[in-house]
């Protein structure tokens, strides 16, 4: 079979004993369980909007000084950026049957493809923490609730958590561990129930909210500062530009799930459905919530978990809290411990497997204290600025790579080839030309992003590393684009 070919998965796990043992396992190899449905990716990403997490970034929104109507503008904003994107970075993987980080290796070589993978894998390291923290807060209120006689734990603290909370924190660290453990078939089972399990909480919060309250206690209009039209012009692209920041992670990884799905179709069906739809009906029960808080407790709260503890009764706050939790495990498992499996595994697939690669993230966002990291609206907003920084820079490589170099080509078998014959074989296996349009793109995002007097610009970093990274990966590797296009043409001929 000649190696231009493109192989299905389901022939290239057949053949995948030939593949090289230091490129390949069980869990990279191509998968031949391309079932996944469009409701499939749809409670995906039901998973993913649908968390304490995601509700937070949402809510803080408010103290940028935009009014109701505005945050829901920059919320639908955002989401359709990214559906723009998932759809992109989707299809290599799909029509592959591989994880993202082994569709790195057509961009970063066969082994330079461990630079992106292990960039990847310690960003979930932070946003596995911090989901963990605030699933864990919230089990923390519902002990206290039933149980006051845990108060004195709550006194002390070790690392910035007191006794009760690294209790509760090491509970969740170990409830996510078991499903996980468990593999890819009870992922995909739980996500289809957590994701949509938040929204009766949500709608239940929304509806009581307005009971006490009533409609005209809801106001769109509302905002925490006064601000001219330009400034809230800017503000809005800001917010905007903040909340694909926030999806750049399970974006930047959706191929490790895109593998699964039964073609484009059905991905970009899942896409629509559970990005802008999904996430209008999210972000207009967050400004109702939010908005509603200030009419009814006489100031803004952005904390889910603090107006849920509000509510009268203890059974309400007791379900409405575990059901945030569950929500909480879901995106935490499929955005911050499936991709760093593959990601660790992928440096060494014969020692790492898919088990142990997660099990090192859930470790290591231990070693992080997330709690420190998502303490305040401004400190969320600098997390995000950070970690755009390192995603945009693999997305934009990834993506001109896979559209603009090699034309929407890829070939499985040299995906697992480590000898100087394969397509993807450089010297030592790093491509230097995707290292350099990397290094200095990353580079200037964290100038940006610690500079005091580009403050205003660090909420555009995920953009900032899209754009330089693509064009000067684009310009370096411009010979090998002609090369690749005249293969092309010669094969439709």
């Amino acid at each position: 079979m000649p190696k231009s070919q493109k192989v299905s998965p389901a022939s290239a796990e057949s053949v995948h004993v030939s593949y090289s043992p230091r490129l390949c396992n069980e869990d990279l190899a191509p998968t031949r369980e391309q079932n996944w449905s469009w409701y499939n990716i749809f409670s995906f990403w039901m998973s993913d909007v649908h968390s304490m997490g995601g509700y937070v970034v949402a809510a803080s929104f408010f103290t940028l000084g935009l009014a109701s109507w505005q945050v829901l503008l920059c919320l639908l904003a955002g989401i359709c950026i990214v559906q723009f994107f998932a759809n992109l970075v989707a299809k290599p993987s799909q029509i592959s049957g591989v994880p993202y980080a082994v569709v790195c290796r057509q961009a970063f070589g066969v082994f330079g493809a461990n630079i992106p993978a292990v960039i990847r894998g310690l960003i979930a390291f932070a946003w596995y923490g911090i989901q963990t923290y605030l699933a864990a807060n919230a089990l923390m209120l519902v002990s206290l609730k039933f149980w006051p006689a845990l108060i004195p734990l709550t006194h002390s603290s070790w690392l910035g958590l007191s006794q009760l909370g690294w209790i509760c924190f090491g509970f969740m660290w170990l409830a996510q561990a078991l499903v996980f453990w468990h593999g890819m078939k009870a992922i995909k089972r739980f996500i289809d129930v957590a994701g949509p399990a938040v929204y009766v909480v949500m709608v239940a919060l929304a509806g009581w909210i307005v009971y006490k309250t009533g409609f005209n206690g809801i106001s769109f209009t509302l905002s925490s500062k006064q601000l001219s039209g330009s400034e809230q012009l800017w503000q809005m692209i800001t917010a905007t530009a903040l909340v694909v920041s926030y999806f750049s992670g399970p974006l930047l990884n959706f191929g490790d799930f895109a593998r699964y799905g039964k073609d484009m179709q059905a991905i970009r069906r899942g896409n629509r459905w559970g990005l802008p739809f999904n996430f209008l009906l999210f972000s207009v029960v967050t400004v109702v919530i939010v908005s509603g808080t200030q009419s009814l407790f006489g100031h803004m709260i952005t904390d889910p978990i603090e107006t849920v503890s509000r509510v009268g009764s203890d059974l309400a706050v007791a379900i409405g809290l575990l059901t945030m939790i569950t929500a909480t495990i879901g995106i935490n498992i499929v955005a911050n411990f499936v991709s760093p499996a593959f990601d660790f595994s992928n440096c060494s697939p014969q020692k790492i497997s898919f088990r142990t690669g997660g099990m090192i993230a859930a470790v290591g966002s231990v070693l992080l204290t997330p709690w420190n990291l998502f303490q305040s609206p401004e400190l969320i907003h600098y997390t995000l600025d950070v970690l755009g920084a390192f995603i945009g820079p693999l997305f934009g490589i990834l993506l001109c790579d896979f559209y603009l170099i090699k034309h929407g080509q890829i070939s499985v078998d040299d995906l697992f080839d480590d000898t100087p014959k394969g397509k993807y074989w450089y010297r030592g296996g790093f491509n230097p030309k995707a290292i350099a349009a990397l290094v200095p793109s990353v580079l200037i995002g964290l100038v940006v992003s610690f500079t005091p007097a580009l403050h205003e610009v660090a909420s555009f970093s995920w953009f900032i590393g899209v754009a330089l990274s693509a064009g000067c990966y684009r310009w370096l590797a411009r010979e090998g684009a002609q090369q690749y296009a005249s293969r092309v043409v010669v094969q439709k001929q």
